[in-house]
């Protein structure tokens, strides 16, 4: 390795390696305000399941970029977004992270009503308003999609079709087969179990983390037991479209290697006792296995805080006869010790020794440092010719 001078702008080794980010982009208030323009704002985020609101009148309240959304479900029985603001005053209307508003909104300042399409239903003393038009006053809509039981939403006019984004980066992840990605049926499945994380690390670091598995037999002793190719990972550059094997000795994803549950009903036996995990921009894990999925969503809080919400998906047979805890407990332990990984790094991204970032081994190069850092560079208008200097984001 080549030892980079003592210098706040020393560039980072070459050769074999691949630079990161600079450190900065990991801790400077006016690049993680671009992120919430140029990424939060504009793209598809992954905010809930279809199934977190079932019923009429049921939502969920989200962050969005800078932007408070409510998702909820109609009496028609669709899935609508809208801002978490009254016309009138620009009071929050729903409050809770989720809830049931009953047959309509109701703004509890001065009672500003709403239908749960989003348009004006009345306001108090409308008489004497008679002239206006309730059609101009209904709640600010918001793009909303749903894929296979996740439900995303954008804050842009027009964006792009949800579906053609997502098989583009299912495609990536499965060499084109789209029919196994099918056989998990995601819609089909419900929450067994749900935790929430405060991680104190930019969610870039975690996202990075997630994407690589070269620190896999350094922090995650019950990961690599399971799947031994991530103990010896000197042949994986990239995904590896067949998944990863389970151990000879481990029956299932779960801590004992034992806790045996129903295959989920549309797998066929060439998807037993393998692993599949992918990405789908910009905040949102998925995870597929025999017996059950794991979606994790990212909210970046802040420059150096994300809170990670992940959930253990099973079909609801599985819920009401078994006990699913071991299988929880293994993926909730990766889920600790990356974090705690995580926090390990970001203290020193304000580093001098971190200023012009770090580097990707060979092994990280592909995932993250061919396909995710150019998703990134292109989302925030980076120079590609010259991606990072200083002054480079705009």
């Amino acid at each position: 390795m080549t030892t980079a001078p003592s210098s706040a702008s020393a560039p980072s080794p070459v050769g074999v390696f691949m630079p990161t980010l600079p450190g900065r982009y990991y801790t400077d208030p006016a690049i993680f305000e671009l992120e919430q323009r140029n990424i939060f704002s504009r793209q598809w985020q992954y905010v809930c399941r279809a199934q977190d609101a079932p019923t009429p009148g049921r939502f969920v309240r989200v962050t969005v970029g800078n932007e408070n959304v409510i998702v909820v479900r109609g009496r028609d029985q669709r899935l609508r977004a809208f801002l978490n603001v009254c016309r009138h005053r620009g009071a929050t209307l729903c409050a809770a992270d989720s809830g049931d508003a009953g047959r309509s909104i109701r703004c509890r300042y001065h009672a500003w009503t709403y239908r749960l399409d989003g348009s004006l239903m009345s306001a108090p003393n409308w008489n004497t308003m008679a002239a206006a038009n309730k059609a101009d006053l209904g709640l600010h809509p918001v793009q909303l999609a749903e894929f296979h039981g996740l439900v995303w939403v954008s804050l842009a006019a027009d964006p792009p079709p949800l579906d053609e984004l997502l098989w583009q980066q299912l495609d990536y992840r499965l060499d084109r087969d789209r029919a196994k990605f099918l056989r998990y049926d995601l819609a089909g499945l419900v929450a067994g179990q749900r935790i929430e994380y405060s991680v104190a690390a930019n969610w870039k670091i975690i996202q990075e983390n997630f994407q690589e598995c070269y620190h896999c037999s350094t922090i995650h002793p019950e990961l690599v037991d399971t799947l031994p190719q991530f103990r010896d990972i000197s042949s994986i550059l990239g995904y590896v479209a067949e998944g990863y094997q389970f151990a000879d000795d481990k029956a299932s994803f779960s801590v004992s290697g034992q806790a045996v549950l129903p295959r989920l009903p549309g797998l066929t036996e060439r998807d037993e006792r393998r692993y599949y995990g992918m990405v789908l921009r910009p905040n949102c894990f998925l995870s597929l296995l025999p017996d059950h999925a794991v979606v994790h969503r990212f909210q970046a809080v802040s420059p150096e805080l994300t809170t990670v919400t992940c959930e253990w998906l099973f079909p609801p047979e599985t819920i009401a006869a078994y006990d699913v805890s071991d299988t929880v407990e293994l993926f909730h332990r990766v889920n600790v010790q990356d974090f705690d990984a995580t926090q390990l790094c970001q203290p020193n991204m304000k580093s001098r020794a971190y200023a012009g970032g770090g580097v990707l081994v060979p092994l990280e190069q592909e995932i993250i440092g061919r396909w995710y850092y150019q998703w990134y560079r292109e989302s925030m208008g980076l120079d590609p010719a010259n991606p990072l200097e200083s002054g480079d984001v705009r």
